[in-house]
């Protein structure tokens, strides 16, 4: 299964993984343990993890375009909400095992 990973340093990380469950929470599945939001679109699945530096996000799809969808939702969102730190959200695929 296809699947990237985008690192994004700030000190808000919290702040910021928690709107966007509360905000995509009204249009899609989410779940949300502890600093951890998993966003269940149709097309793939985006898992967003708070931590001490930054936050991370891993998306996972069936297909390469669905990936390419997912990041660019997850990325629009993130900048948006990240406005005021210049947050800037670069992806990077993984490479399977």
């Amino acid at each position: 299964m296809p699947e990237s990973v985008a690192r994004i340093a700030t000190d808000r990380a919290d702040r910021i993984v928690k709107q966007l469950a509360s905000h995509f929470g009204h249009m899609v599945p989410v779940v949300q343990e502890g600093r951890q939001v998993e966003i269940l679109f149709d097309l793939g699945v985006a898992v967003c993890a708070a931590g001490s530096r930054g936050i991370t996000v891993t998306v996972q799809a069936h297909r390469e375009s669905d990936v390419a969808e997912v990041q660019e939702i997850i990325t629009r969102h993130l900048e948006a909400f990240g406005q005021r730190d210049d947050l800037r959200v670069t992806w990077s695929p993984t490479v399977a095992a």
